[in-house]
């Protein structure tokens, strides 16, 4: 900073694709802080530092930072201040902020400079310093990609990229900029390896009125891949090649559409022709075909049956004692493992005992690991990667004896979960609006969660995905049949407990009448809730109704994959309770 005269830096979480989670390569706020968590920016001047996460990280950030000159601040917190707002006040006019164009998105890059530039500091674009500084630096990774089988995909690339020009021809745009891996790997049916616990690979993809051409080192891809990109229309080009093609673009006068996500170098590169609009391809991907329909259906049968292994071994387990943690997330790899078109996990395991629970994205390791008891609450989030769907189910397990707290909240949570599943609701409704069946329930006990209700599940792709979601502040995507949706309200105690419970939704038309089309929510995952934590007085014969059809119809998808001891436990755990 000081030999490029630079008062502050900016250190965020993502790579030049926007990721979520991202290579090792590009994990430099991680090295930097020590803080691990998928969401944070780090903000560095030459005599302080600081971290801005959200509220999944808060507890989990106070830890990892604890004997640093970092300060945490958390996001979405009254007198918390912004990034920008703390630059200012920290800094004198003339001062400079250093940004790397690469690894932030276009969008925050103008947020960020439009307030610092008011107050006479300057945002300047840099080279990446953690070429120079990370000695140990991993390398980009040179993973091959792989076909995703048109039995899986349900629509070839060719059509794909068909619908794309269509797209394009209909907004007068001439070629468009694909930067967000999961929307490459999807256009191409194509996945990789390159990201940890996400079936995507480095690269980028444009797409113009007569061809495609896909950005990537050349050693990633086989001649079985080369011939079939070529069967689909699509030329190969070196990674770095984009930016002198892009260059040629625009000297050609032709008018590019880029995603608000493009990070700072690409758009440098177009601005004179470009356009910023949301990419066509996010409801594409978002709005699930037939194929893909089928396949999650699939593949929530093979992790329900993995599911119904885990938590009958977890409570046979615990009992005899010697287990933890860690030894639930080897567990439940394993039993996944052993179902058919298994790639591998969809995130990170999160199995949180009593107060670990409380961190909404925890991940035990070896020095954190608390021994399982026969008492408390065992917080289990887990999926898997399957060639054919992605599962994400929470299960909250009771292990013994709760207190009269524990269950209530339990029951808040669960209370929740069953509202927003029976919501129906008319065309042209959002996330946002249906958030509140999640919530109403805890909230006249005075309690909220400050995560989001639900987010979209990728088809064999990220476990996270939009552009649609179900939160508290404002997402303008409109729900419609064939999104993948998440349900997973919770409750979490620093220090005590946390609970959530989770199924991945299906958006379904429900009816229609002289009002409109009305939709809801279809349940994709196949997996018995755990009903020693309820207390029955809290629902009412509505929710009671739904849990003991959500159990009577996991029972008849699971029972017939299972062995007669586990169609035993099932039958037990599925058995209708009523008041």
């Amino acid at each position: 900073m000081r030999s490029n005269n630079i008062q502050a830096f900016i250190v965020p979480s993502t790579d030049p694709h926007s990721g979520e989670y991202i290579a090792q390569h590009w994990e430099g706020r991680k090295w930097i802080s020590g803080f691990t968590g998928s969401a944070g920016v780090v903000v560095i001047t030459l005599d302080s530092a600081g971290l801005w996460t959200d509220s999944r990280y808060f507890i989990q950030a106070e830890e990892q930072l604890k004997g640093t000159s970092i300060e945490l601040f958390k996001e979405r917190i009254s007198n918390t201040p912004s990034i920008p707002e703390w630059l200012i006040s920290g800094l004198k006019s003339g001062d400079r902020v250093g940004i790397d164009p690469w690894t932030n998105s276009i969008s925050d890059i103008q947020d960020i400079n439009d307030l610092l530039s008011v107050k006479g500091l300057s945002l300047i674009f840099t080279d990446d310093p953690f070429d120079s500084i990370w000695s140990d630096r991993p390398s980009i990774p040179q993973n091959k990609a792989f076909i995703h089988d048109i039995k899986y995909a349900g629509i070839s690339a060719k059509d794909k990229i068909a619908a794309v020009r269509s797209y394009m021809e209909e907004k007068g745009k001439d070629t468009l900029v694909i930067s967000a891996l999961d929307e490459v790997c999807w256009m191409l049916n194509l996945r990789g390896d390159d990201v940890h616990c996400n079936p995507v690979f480095i690269s980028y993809l444009i797409i113009d009125s007569e061809s495609a051409t896909l950005y990537i080192d050349d050693n990633k891809v086989d001649d079985e891949v080369r011939t079939y990109l070529f069967s689909q229309g699509v030329n190969i080009s070196p990674y770095p090649t984009i930016k002198e093609d892009l260059l040629k673009i625009v000297s050609m006068n032709l008018k590019v559409q880029v995603p608000s996500t493009i990070n700072g170098g690409i758009f440098d590169l177009v601005k004179k022709n470009a356009t910023i609009c949301p990419s066509p391809i996010l409801l594409m991907k978002a709005m699930k075909n037939e194929v893909e329909i089928e396949g999650f259906h699939n593949a929530m049968l093979r992790d329900g049956v993995a599911m119904v292994k885990l938590l009958k071994w977890i409570k046979e387990a615990v009992k005899n004692g010697n287990e933890s943690e860690l030894s639930v997330t080897r567990k439940a790899y394993q039993l996944r493992s052993e179902q058919a078109k298994f790639v591998g996990e969809s995130f990170d395991t999160i199995a949180g005992y009593k107060d670990n629970a409380a961190i909404v994205h925890y991940e035990a390791d070896e020095e954190s690991n608390k021994s399982l008891k026969a008492e408390g609450m065992l917080l289990l989030d887990s999926g898997g990667q399957y060639l054919d769907g992605t599962t994400d189910i929470t299960r909250t397990i009771i292990l013994g004896e709760i207190s009269q707290e524990e269950r209530r909240d339990y029951t808040l949570v669960l209370k929740g979960m069953i509202n927003l599943s029976m919501a129906e609701f008319p065309s042209g409704t959002s996330g946002t609006q249906l958030d509140a069946f999640a919530r109403i329930a805890m909230w006249k006990h005075g309690i909220n969660y400050m995560h989001g209700t639900g987010h979209g599940v990728g088809h064999f792709l990220n476990v996270h995905e939009g552009p649609h979601q179900i939160r508290m502040n404002y997402v303008p995507t409109v729900l419609v049949p064939g999104m993948t949706v998440t349900n997973e309200p919770g409750i979490y105690k620093a220090g005590r407990h946390g609970v959530r419970i989770e199924n991945t939704m299906l958006i379904v038309k429900s009816q229609s009448t002289e009002f409109g089309d009305f939709y809801k929510l279809e349940p994709l995952t196949l997996c018995p809730i755990d009903r020693e934590g309820i207390d029955i007085e809290m629902l009412n014969e509505g929710e009671l109704g739904y849990l003991n059809r959500y159990h009577s119809y996991v029972y008849s998808k699971l029972s017939p994959l299972l062995s007669e001891e586990e169609k035993e436990w099932l039958k037990k755990e599925t058995a209708q309770i009523g008041k």
